[in-house]
């Protein structure tokens, strides 16, 4: 068995004539190798100029424009957005002012309404302290008028209780009457 081994490797070697040389180091073949690295460099250079390229351009711009419209279209959205988001601020002030235009004229409303009140019950009572001091005037008119007979009478009493004989009404009333504020 192993004689034919032997065998190949002899004729291997013996083919090859003992110096084997790798064929696209071979001398002798270099103007095939370079017309055919010619002629493949051609074709392939046609066929990515012609047909592949083109279409891998073509693809390259289809995105640069579709990115192109989608950054368009999201600045034209961010606009939008800016404009919606400015009408709803001036709406949010507009109504915050036309609360507060509210508010002021119910304050001012309720304030009128008040000061009626206040003026009114000012007016009410202003009466009620007039008819007061009058009443007040005349009980003290009474009041006085009864005062002159009163310290008559004690001043009667007084002097009968002290001395232990009546005094004389004229000169009790004459002597009070003196005193008697003017």
């Amino acid at each position: 068995m192993t004689e034919p081994t032997k065998a190949t490797q002899t004729e291997v070697g013996h083919e090859a004539g003992g110096h084997a040389n790798f064929p696209p180091f071979d001398s002798s073949t270099f103007p095939s190798q370079l017309l055919w690295l010619a002629i493949t460099f051609g074709a392939l250079y046609y066929v990515m100029a012609k047909i592949a390229l083109p279409k891998v351009g073509a693809v390259i711009e289809n995105r640069k424009a579709r990115i192109a419209k989608d950054l368009n279209d999201a600045a034209a959205m961010q606009q939008q957005a800016d404009a919606a988001a400015a009408a709803h601020e001036k709406t949010l002030a507009d109504a915050r002012a036309k609360a507060l235009g509210v508010a002021q004229e119910a304050r001012d409303k309720l304030a009128a309404e008040s000061d009626l009140k206040r003026k009114a019950l000012e007016d009410e009572l202003a009466a009620k302290m007039v008819v007061a001091e009058g009443q007040i005037a005349a009980t003290r008119a009474q009041a006085m008028s009864n005062v002159e007979s009163i310290a008559t009478e004690a001043a009667g009493a007084i002097f009968e209780r002290i001395l232990g004989r009546p005094a004389d009404s004229h000169a009790i009333a004459a002597a009070v009457a003196s005193v008697k504020p003017t």
